[in-house]
């Protein structure tokens, strides 16, 4: 017959088995976030954080300072989550709850993704190591949930002592480092333009654009179909467009025909007022030494150059330049 002690031993196995499971579920969840956080934000590829934070100008936040600020704050609360998750930090006070209500943010950005622009494109949640569209990233998020509830159950540790100090060490930590490798920067506005790009040569052959460019305020992109830094600024554009319509953007275009299909369905710029100029000696001349060139014109004058391409295309600056008859 069994004594006391293996009776039990034998009861305390599916206390094991459950904090073993409870354990690995705990690990990977913890994993999914610091992954994700660290896709969005990794150094060695400086423009992985752009479409994250442009997707917060999707959602109607008419600046790239705010939505930088907001796209930090969501990496480092991803990082936070880790490591509460990681230290065992209060998990069935706070740390459970506080994962269910963010991935319930996440879900709801994510509608509103989808509402805006469909189940196209990458909702930016692995920043540029997993593409992933809307709908799966809910999918993602609505599994993550349920790892989370089964955890509830499963591995409810108790709190122990000094909790408090590991929790303010991980926040600051968890927060203020996205801020320090991906520092923010003020330069939303452009610099004046030293140089002189003539938009005669625009017209120079047919077929021209179909407005005129050399008339009233225009922003001008010069761009090639197959540069990496093209395509960012033209997805930053057509966000910019989709918003405000009325504003007088525009991209001309260099290379060759067979890369167009490519740079549309990458950028989704196609709504975007263009032009295909496959005239490349011209080409180089409006753009200078090299691209993408963005300037901004006041009847047929380039004023203004975004010396950081893109990062200086803030909505913010552009409604009141093209809103103030003087502001150069």
């Amino acid at each position: 017959m069994m004594d006391a002690q293996e009776a039990s031993q034998e009861s305390r196995w599916p206390t094991i088995a459950k904090h073993i499971v409870g354990a690995l579920i705990l690990v990977a969840l913890a994993a999914v976030f610091t992954y994700s956080g660290w896709s969005k934000i990794h150094p060695d590829n400086p423009t992985a954080f752009d479409n994250f934070q442009w997707t917060f100008l999707d959602l109607g936040i008419n600046s790239l300072w705010v939505s930088g600020i907001l796209a930090r704050l969501m990496i480092g609360m991803e990082f936070f989550i880790a490591l509460m998750l990681l230290g065992h930090i209060y998990l069935k006070e706070f740390t459970y709850p506080a994962v269910l209500v963010i991935l319930g943010v996440f879900i709801v950005y994510l509608i509103l993704l989808l509402i805006k622009q469909g189940n196209t494109g990458d909702c930016g949640c692995f920043g540029d190591k997993l593409a992933m569209k809307p709908l799966t990233a809910i999918y993602k998020n609505l599994a993550m949930i349920a790892a989370t509830l089964v955890l509830m159950y499963l591995y409810p540790i108790k709190p122990y002592k000094y909790q408090d100090f590991v929790l303010l060490v991980f926040g600051i930590l968890s927060f203020t480092s996205p801020f320090l490798l991906n520092m923010m920067t003020d330069s939303v506005t452009p610099i004046a333009n030293k140089r002189t790009v003539n938009l005669d040569l625009l017209y120079k052959y047919q077929p021209a654009p179909p407005i005129e460019l050399r008339k009233g305020k225009h922003i001008i992109a010069f761009m090639s179909l197959t540069c990496p830094h093209c395509k960012k600024a033209a997805y930053l554009l057509q966000k910019i467009h989709r918003e405000h319509p009325d504003w007088n953007l525009y991209m001309v275009l260099d290379g060759s025909k067979d890369h167009e299909a490519a740079f549309f369905k990458e950028t989704q710029s196609m709504a975007v007022p263009h032009f295909m100029y496959h005239h490349t000696p011209e080409f180089i001349e409006l753009a200078g030494p090299g691209v993408p060139s963005i300037y901004w014109f006041i009847d047929g004058k380039a004023v203004m150059k975004s010396e950081y391409a893109y990062y200086q295309l803030d909505p913010n600056y552009m409604a009141k330049w093209f809103a103030t008859a003087h502001l150069k």
